[in-house]
């Protein structure tokens, strides 16, 4: 409480600043290390992963992704069989198939509907 002391603490020392403007750090935490439970084994969480249904670019196909997850190739294929042959690809046989759950197929194939393109006869584009 003395106002000497807290004239001492609020004083600024310009060489002691030049010298700590110098000063580069950095930082990192240290690799954390898990101590041994004594024969208390926890379950490890992994993520279960599915083998994918290859498309035509062979090598550059993803060949395995997480269950509950579609490749790009899988989504197109899938979305394609349930175009043509509804009947065949139900909602529930996709969710099967890909290991989906049943909610995200039917937002699926309610938001994604892929589109035809159509090609009209020489003659009738005159007319159209």
């Amino acid at each position: 409480d003395t106002p000497e002391i807290k004239e001492e603490i609020y004083r600024k020392d310009n060489r002691l600043l030049a010298l700590l403007k110098e000063v580069y750090v950095e930082s990192r935490d240290p690799a954390v290390q898990v101590k041994d439970g004594g024969g208390e084994n926890l379950p490890c969480k992994q993520e279960e992963k599915r083998l994918t249904k290859l498309g035509h670019l062979r090598d550059l196909d993803v060949k395995k992704v997480s269950k509950g997850k579609i490749s790009i190739v899988e989504a197109l294929t899938l979305l394609n069989n349930h175009k043509l042959h509804p009947q065949i690809w139900t909602a529930e046989k996709i969710a099967a198939e890909y290991s989906l759950e049943l909610k995200d197929v039917n937002s699926l194939l309610e938001f994604f509907i892929p589109f035809a393109v159509q090609e009209f006869p020489k003659e009738t584009r005159k007319a159209i």
